[in-house]
């Protein structure tokens, strides 16, 4: 991942030099847990623990350097492992394993570790758009279907289902942690043909990891599941994000990103203020739908396994894993910074639709007053199309439209926006989480 979007915690994790930290940690776990079953000698698994290397850039470069002779990294980390702490006691080092039992349970740990950061943030994310939902839940706004003015609704509703959304992503991601904290080690063909499957318990109980059946590899499905929560934390993320973008729009004017001072919107237009986050937002979770494809490209392996998954994990799965947290800060910043702008959207509501968002509470005054719902229908459609055509608003019309035999008291009640938002309270209720 390019730096601009790698967050370093993230990043560390899927470094060169935490991923071989971790598969040692598995190597020498899986020598003690040899040594507990009476496999090899106690003292010899001691001796690995104390002589344990310290896995930094210069170890890195040892292995890519033993690499160049092997053609094959996992061999080339055994080396160098086994060099640095020296034989006899070295023999012991991948004692009955197969390559994929060090990788796979290394990178699953890993990736674990990772979807702990990823629920913490999408926990912010969902927290600061239930924020604003309480925030501005009697904040009045213009619903819009197919892009068009239809019936008010409020800011707080709209944030309220955001949040909601997430909710349900923080589930998903959660199930997916799970579904990923596994662990084997059960050798070439996952048959435990040359390790004892006690030995898989210790390593994976261990690392908090659950040992689980395998092939030489573990089901890529779990991984799949990985890559479709960050996918679907990114399309929520998206929704969220693409309706700031059209509320920013300049015929719209309902909301704007935060703009810092200094910040220029464009090099050559001073007055921009352009919503580049919620843009960066939308554009990033295209990304992170392609990694899910290729993961589920992944998970149909020739027989017990090949190799033709590895490539592309390496780079989609720390891709993935850091874009979705970018992502989440900036859409956590982005949605307790963005500026709703509260009387432009009342303007909006009240002047700019001319009232037609109140027409269904017309046609069912009329269908109240005794008219057939088709006739009213009619009636009310005509008044609408009246409204467009002479720019007026849709309120003045019917008041004066002999047609519709309603009273002052009842337009006022067809137009009251308090009434068609009375049960806004409804969107907080789901928000189960809120203290």
């Amino acid at each position: 991942m390019i730096p601009r979007y790698s967050p370093r915690d993230v990043a560390a994790l899927f470094s060169d030099v935490h991923r071989f930290d971790t598969m040692l940690e598995v190597e020498l776990l899986a020598a003690e847990g040899l040594a507990r079953h009476g496999l090899i000698p106690d003292a010899d698994a001691l001796a690995l623990r104390t002589r344990r290397p310290v896995v930094d850039e210069d170890f890195v470069a040892a292995v890519d350097e033993r690499e160049l002779t092997t053609n094959h990294d996992t061999a080339a980390f055994v080396d160098v492992v086994q060099s640095r702490i020296g034989m006899p006691e070295g023999a012991w080092i991948h004692y009955g394993m197969t390559s994929s039992d060090i990788v796979d349970t290394a990178l699953c740990y890993n990736l674990a570790q990772a979807m702990d950061i990823v629920v913490r943030e999408a926990t912010a994310l969902r927290d600061a758009l239930t924020r604003r939902a309480v925030q501005t839940i009697d904040w009045p706004i213009t619903g819009r279907t197919h892009g068009m003015h239809a019936e008010p609704t409020t800011y707080g509703a709209k944030f309220s289902l955001f949040a909601l959304q997430v909710q349900r992503d923080i589930a998903r991601a959660t199930h997916a942690r799970d579904a990923i904290a596994v662990g084997k080690l059960s050798g070439a063909v996952g048959t435990y043909s040359n390790i004892d499957p006690a030995v898989e318990d210790f390593v994976c109980r261990s690392l908090g990891l659950v040992p689980v059946p395998a092939t030489q590899v573990i089901a890529r499905d779990r991984h799949a599941e990985v890559l479709y929560a960050c996918a679907a934390l990114g399309t929520s993320m998206e929704i969220f994000a693409l309706e700031v973008r059209h509320l920013a729009r300049s015929e719209v004017g309902e909301a704007q990103e935060p703009f810092a001072p200094g910040q220029k919107g464009s090099s050559a237009m001073p007055h921009k203020r352009n919503p580049i986050v919620a843009e960066r937002l939308c554009g990033l979770a295209r990304v992170l739908r392609g990694y899910l494809q290729s993961g589920l490209e992944d998970v149909a392996l020739w027989h017990e396994r090949d190799i033709s998954h590895s490539s592309v994990e390496r780079v989609i799965l720390p891709d993935a894993l850091q874009l979705t947290v970018y992502m989440l800060r900036k859409a956590t910043a982005l949605a307790d910074g963005v500026v709703l702008l509260r009387e432009r959207a009342y303007q909006n509501l009240v002047e700019g639709s001319l009232g037609l968002v109140f027409s269904q509470s017309v046609l069912l005054a009329l269908v109240d007053a005794g008219l057939a719902r088709d006739d009213a229908y009619r009636i009310v459609q005509d008044a609408a199309r009246r409204a467009i055509e002479e720019q007026r608003n849709f309120r003045d019309v019917v008041a004066g439209d002999a047609s519709l035999p309603l009273d002052e008291a009842t337009r006022a009640r067809a137009f009251d926006i308090e009434r068609m938002v009375a049960h806004r309270g409804r969107f907080l209720d789901a928000l189960t989480w809120r203290s």
